[in-house]
């Protein structure tokens, strides 16, 4: 089963949640605003996406500056604490399949972890 961190204000969240289920993925849909993921979580899922704290972040988001988190000497685990407390400096969508985790920004990111089509990449939109 795909999981996807979703905001479904954000049209790159729904247009990865189209795709997924395009491809014929079974999805669990993770209102990330009203279900935030756990501090562990959280760090679980940036490091299988293979970015950092500081490349998920909502950095034009009013709320980084709320918690100084534009200031140069702001560390992995400041960002970390900052996303638990306000969920909104998220970025997404996040998903994950069987073929891995990827920040689906820009979108076709998605197209590195979604099910094989014969040629070698996933199904293009």
């Amino acid at each position: 089963m795909a999981k996807i961190y979703h905001n479904p204000r954000c049209s790159t969240s729904r247009k990865a949640l189209a795709l997924l289920r395009e491809a014929g993925q079974d999805v669990e849909v993770i209102e990330y605003l009203k279900t935030p993921p756990t501090r562990a979580e959280l760090a679980a899922l940036i490091a299988a996406a293979g970015e950092t704290a500081k490349s998920t972040l909502r950095a034009k988001q009013a709320e980084a500056a709320t918690h100084n988190l534009t200031r140069d000497d702001v560390t992995e685990d400041d960002i970390l604490d900052a996303m638990i407390a306000d969920p909104i400096l998220i970025n997404r969508p996040f998903v994950t399949t069987a073929r891995g985790t990827r920040l689906c920004r820009p979108l076709d990111k998605i197209h590195d972890i979604l099910p094989e089509t014969g040629k070698g990449e996933g199904p293009r939109a």
